[in-house]
């Protein structure tokens, strides 16, 4: 499991969301945290392929 989290924790983690947020805005939250995940790669991966072609040059 990522960040050493077990199963008990990563349903207590569902539960807390599911109380805060409502069943009906836990799928916005978790496609808004995918997709600035998802950015946040593609940019990270755009750095680190300039570097390299800056180095090479």
């Amino acid at each position: 499991m990522p960040f050493g989290i077990g199963a008990t924790g990563l349903l207590l983690l569902v539960l807390v969301g599911l109380l805060l947020f409502g069943p009906s805005k836990l799928p916005q939250l978790g496609r808004a945290i995918g997709s600035t995940f998802s950015e946040f790669r593609k940019g990270t991966k755009e750095l680190i392929d300039g570097d390299a072609e800056e180095k090479k040059s």
